[in-house]
């Protein structure tokens, strides 16, 4: 399916919001995905404790979290969220090969762990389960208050996903996309 070609919910400016809008925008930042659901400031100011949990509070380490999100943005063809996570997750240590592997079909090149998360993910998108294998393989290695962020990470990350790529969310300044020949092949603007 085909995203939309440009906004369909332009971005907010700051003389539409009250003052807890823009103490909420100028806490989390000017981001166009922010200011665009300003649109709904009581929605926003909600979705960001959850939101803050899954980024913030979560209890997989940094590194993974960013795989799912990144898997996540790649399966849903979310440019924009891919493109944001492919800077965090410089920030936390991943690679710029590592970010491209992570928006390609299978598990090549990755650890036993890796492969698992990346399998998870790609589980939760189109059967909205994680198989018994897939399970088992990852509760070796992880508690069940990691297993739950798992699946609440990727959940999140794929309604934000919907929400970005139906309201035509644009990239903001200076944030890639997907990696070069790395777009999902649906019509999916890079």
């Amino acid at each position: 399916m085909t995203r939309p070609a440009r906004p369909r919910l332009e971005p907010t400016t700051s003389d539409e919001w009250d003052d807890e809008t823009v103490a909420l925008l100028d806490a989390v930042g000017h981001l166009n995905i922010f200011t665009t659901l300003a649109h709904h400031p009581k929605l926003l100011k909600r979705w960001m404790v959850f939101g803050g949990h899954v980024l913030g509070k979560n209890t997989l380490s940094a590194r993974d979290r960013e795989l799912l999100i990144l898997r996540a943005g790649w399966r849903c063809g979310c440019a924009y969220e891919f493109g944001q996570h492919t800077v965090i997750g410089r920030q936390v240590g991943l690679t710029d090969d590592e970010i491209a592997r992570a928006a390609t079909e299978g598990y090549d090149g990755w650890g036993d762990r890796e492969a698992a998360l990346l399998s998870a993910t790609d589980e939760l998108i189109a059967d909205h389960v994680v198989s018994d294998t897939t399970w088992q393989r990852l509760q070796a290695d992880l508690g069940s208050q990691q297993m739950l962020d798992l699946i609440f990470t990727v959940g999140q990350y794929t309604m934000v996903c919907m929400a970005l790529n139906s309201l035509g969310v644009e990239l903001d300044a200076g944030v890639p996309g997907f990696p070069d020949g790395h777009a999902p092949d649906d019509g999916v603007p890079a």
